[in-house]
């Protein structure tokens, strides 16, 4: 699991079916200040998390395919939380 700031929409006119239905977002992973950390991730997100806002994701991909209902399908990160608040000093 990793602590990520929503920064955008992902648009595909082609995608794998199993995707079909589904928003995708860039997630950039951040540290426990906010700034970035790592490279951005594509996660889906049944959540509606909002721009800007921070979330964090998990890379099973077996939870994801589960999700999307394919075994087959690419997909590895999903978002499992919005965060409404942090506590100083918690790590996730």
């Amino acid at each position: 699991m990793l602590l990520a700031r929503v920064e955008g929409n992902i648009v595909a006119t082609r995608k794998h079916p199993s995707l079909e239905g589904w928003r995708l977002v860039i997630c950039q992973p951040i540290d426990a200040d906010g700034q970035p950390e790592g490279s951005p991730q594509v996660a889906i997100d049944a959540h509606g998390a909002g721009l800007h806002q921070q979330v964090v994701i998990s890379s099973d991909g077996l939870a994801a395919r589960r999700a999307v209902g394919d075994d087959s399908s690419p997909v590895r990160w999903m978002i499992i939380g919005v965060v409404d608040e942090r506590e100083p000093g918690v790590r996730v």
